[in-house]
């Protein structure tokens, strides 16, 4: 995944490739943005991972500009999802809201808005979604080979509020860095989920309302309120071993990721995103929006700084979640980057007054996200482009 920060001090140190800013990155030799490295995209059952990005920095044009990218995309042999087999797809968004914990009316609202908005364009070419036709897997009709492609049809899931407490057990901790200085308004975490309480928070709602599992048809995305740090693993956020979203310590490093969870993966699952409450203008010095690199400031098209952000971040898992299900063999990069990786901070031409700018157009709402990789742009490119807005927007081969 693009720059992936589970911080290894000396490898970037040595390189030099970030370096944090803000009182709170100083605070501590031992600062997120200070150590952090570029590491391959998958770890374990991991992937989808989008990194936490230097405000700092060159901002991104219209090419792959990953380091870690090795375009194009392969396929390695395994499932997909949409494909005429599997049917449309249903992405699912679950707000886990436990009491002391609330997602603004705004906020969910612009969300839901995005995914039913992308669910009406369902066949269309003009937005990112348009790009998953050119991909294809193993779970298609078998009668001919175009059958197998991904078809562009979502269908937007009920949005399920879940008041549920955050579970004791599998549990991370917040380090004492982090309870403060880490949103813009230099406020912190108050508490930490761990994948496992995420799968396992997944798995009740599912069983409770009888929801589907296990199959290329469905994804649950669990969008997690403000304050509460996310984190591979049961240990503190302040454990070099461990991988969190943006903190003041070398654990520091992604905005959201997607992968699979069930006792047969990876040959089956099911299919979801973590998406942490976004980070953007932290103390910390990195961010999930596109204050990344030299663009330095949020684009709110809806006037809702934390979903439009959220939503870049949601567009990039699904986008990946869609071509690469299970994390193991879809389609990657010769690196193991993922189709939203090549592109990750990539927004290309945008429209609109400052502050308000978007690039995507969908369903006659306006949106901002990362472009997405097209292998027949980076092909009829001659390998110099493959980030595009849509697939009417791919160069057409000579």
């Amino acid at each position: 995944m693009r720059k992936l920060f589970v911080l290894l001090a000396s490898a970037v140190l040595a390189a030099g490739l970030l370096t944090a800013t803000g009182a709170a990155a100083r605070k501590s030799s031992h600062a997120g943005g200070a150590h952090a490295s570029q590491l391959p995209g998958k770890m374990g059952r991991f992937g989808g991972i989008i990194s936490a990005h230097a405000i700092a920095g060159s901002s991104r044009t219209g090419d792959p500009t990953n380091p870690v990218a090795n375009p194009p995309l392969l396929w390695g042999g395994g499932p997909v999802m949409g494909t005429d087999t599997t049917g449309p797809i249903t992405v699912t968004p679950i707000y886990w809201e436990p009491n002391g914990y609330f997602n603004a009316g705004d906020y969910r609202l612009v969300i839901n808005q995005y995914l039913h908005d992308v669910a009406a364009a369902s066949g269309s070419d003009s937005n990112v979604y348009s790009t998953a036709t050119e991909y294809y897997g193993s779970n298609g009709s078998n009668s001919d080979a175009t059958q197998n492609h991904i078809s562009y049809s979502v269908v937007a899931g009920a949005p399920i509020r879940d008041h549920n407490p955050f579970p004791k057990k599998g549990a991370c901790t917040v380090g004492n860095l982090d309870k403060s200085g880490i949103y813009e308004d230099g406020s912190g975490y108050t508490d930490c989920v761990s994948d496992a309480q995420v799968t396992a928070e997944i798995q009740k709602i599912i069983t409770t309302l009888g929801l589907p599992q296990n199959d290329y048809a469905h994804a649950y995305v669990m969008l997690t309120p403000k304050h509460v740090a996310s984190c591979f693993y049961s240990l503190s956020t302040s454990n070099k071993h461990n991988v969190c979203t943006i903190d003041h310590y070398p654990s520091a490093g992604y905005c959201a990721y997607h992968t699979m969870f069930g006792p047969n993966y990876p040959v089956s699952g099911t299919v979801y995103a973590n998406m942490p409450f976004p980070v953007y203008h932290s103390p910390v010095g990195f961010t999930c929006g596109t204050d990344a690199g030299g663009h330095g400031i949020i684009e709110s098209p809806n006037n809702q700084k934390d979903a439009d952000v959220e939503i870049s971040p949601l567009s990039h898992e699904l986008m990946e979640a869609f071509t690469d299900p299970n994390t193991t063999n879809g389609w990657t990069d010769a690196n193991g980057e993922e189709n939203g990786d090549d592109c990750a901070y990539v927004f290309g031409t945008m429209s609109g007054a400052a502050g308000a700018r978007y690039n995507q157009t969908i369903n006659g709402h306006f949106y901002i996200t990362q472009e997405e990789f097209s292998n027949a742009d980076w092909f009829n490119t001659n390998h110099a482009g493959g980030c595009v807005p849509s697939e009417s927007a791919v160069t057409p081969a000579p």
